[in-house]
């Protein structure tokens, strides 16, 4: 019996996804859990496991551009003991569908494994690559089909991909021309979606902001004390500024719940919880995984969620709970040296905290003027919720409990 292989909705709102790479080919045997491929969505990279075992008996979307709407069936998966069907016309859940897939290779297609004529039509959806290999690969103008992976199965990662532009540097040759001769990078799904979002909140959420300086030399004192203890701990852990600066925002959150609402067109929705955004930097975009309940979390609790967090994010295997919705969002920006910035609301949130790095310059103490860590914070606040003086609250807030951690920490 044929089992139908449909593309997943991956959150709220997800109506069709783009399949990025095929991990399994016809023919491929597949156990309950395997990943068949990568699809890419508006939101996410996610993964796609295999739901029953069997046989992939066809592939009816290949890998490419092509937009697949939810519900399509992209393949089909043969229960053990049946017979591999021939090749047939993609069934009509989607329309105008592409041509069939490739037959599997067993590695990566070489080129030097073509006559030369060949060379130019081996399709870039038979290398078994990466996603983000793919990505640095066009950017670096690296020609996938002259490398063997190093990864599992042969599969190329982004190690091989530096270390042929480094290579290709040091030889002094010139480098694979880059997919457009004019440089162009098509919009990913989640690239699209960010542009159509931040201009739909610049547009049409009024932002204003508040900017304060924070004292860091008592925070990063008991950070380094936290991390020395925390080292003959039995099971050790290393917080970072980020994870303190985190539950500063989190407990300030639910000191000043006035910050915790989101505008609607019938009234003001005061939310019972602090679900806290990160906000995590990926290749094809920026997602936001969400701490839930996050004032309410010791630090050890939320040191270890953002980690796991920033994680699945970058493997592209966050489900949809795990970004939708949130109460408000931190985005810090500091360990890349960026000293100060304002950041765009992402509705239907009300504010936004952009943090900046912690910078050594004069400051004045009583009469004296001294060395002194400092960060700048810049609240972006939706002005229909959030006013001045609300704003400066939740501020002040987080600014007491960097600058007297025993607050925060106890």
């Amino acid at each position: 019996m044929d089992i139908e292989v449909v593309m997943p909705a991956i959150g709220a709102g997800t109506t069709q996804g783009k399949i990025l790479q095929w991990l399994k080919q016809s023919g491929d045997t597949v156990k309950v859990g395997d990943i068949l491929a990568e699809i890419e969505t508006d939101k996410a990279v996610i993964e796609l496991e295999a739901l029953d075992d069997g046989v992939l008996d066809r592939i009816h979307v290949p890998a490419g551009d092509a937009e697949v709407p939810v519900g399509g069936v992209i393949a089909t998966l043969l229960r053990r003991g049946g017979a591999m069907q021939p090749a047939a016309s993609p069934p009509p859940a989607i329309a105008n569908p592409p041509a069939a897939a490739p037959q599997a290779v067993t590695r990566p297609a070489l080129a030097a494994d073509l006559p030369s004529g060949d060379r130019s039509g081996l399709a870039e959806q038979r290398l078994f690559a990466s996603p983000s290999a793919r990505r640095l690969a066009r950017a670096l103008g690296v020609d996938l089909h002259t490398l063997s992976g190093s990864g599992p199965n042969g599969r190329i990662v982004r190690i091989d991909i530096e270390n042929a532009a480094a290579a290709s540097a040091q030889s002094g040759a010139t480098p694979a021309a880059p997919v457009s001769s004019a440089g162009l990078q098509p919009h990913s799904s989640m690239r699209a979606t960010i542009a159509r979002r931040l201009v739909q909140s610049k547009q049409q959420v009024p932002h204003f902001y508040l900017t304060v300086d924070c004292r860091m030399d008592a925070l990063l004192a008991a950070r380094a004390a936290l991390n020395a203890r925390s080292e003959s701990a039995r099971e050790p852990m290393r917080h970072s500024l980020n994870d303190l600066l985190s539950m500063a925002v989190a407990r300030a959150a639910g000191q000043v719940p006035g910050i915790n609402a989101q505008w609607t067109d019938e009234g003001i929705v005061q939310l019972g919880q602090v679900d806290l955004s990160i906000a995590v930097a990926l290749e094809s975009g920026l997602i936001t995984p969400i701490v839930r309940n996050a004032n309410r979390k010791s630090l050890r609790e939320l040191s270890t969620e953002i980690a796991q967090l920033a994680e699945q994010a970058r493997r592209g295997r966050l489900r949809p709970e795990q970004y939708e919705g949130g109460s408000l969002t931190l985005s810090n920006l500091g360990m890349h040296g960026v000293r100060e910035f304002a950041a765009i609301i992402n509705p239907p949130q009300s504010v936004i905290l952009a943090a900046g790095a912690v910078v050594r310059q004069p400051v004045v103490d009583g009469d004296d003027i001294r060395v002194g860590h400092v960060m700048s914070l810049t609240l972006s606040a939706d002005h229909r919720v959030v006013d001045g003086a609300l704003g400066a609250r939740f501020l002040g807030a987080v600014k007491q409990l960097l600058e007297n951690p025993i607050e925060l920490i106890l």
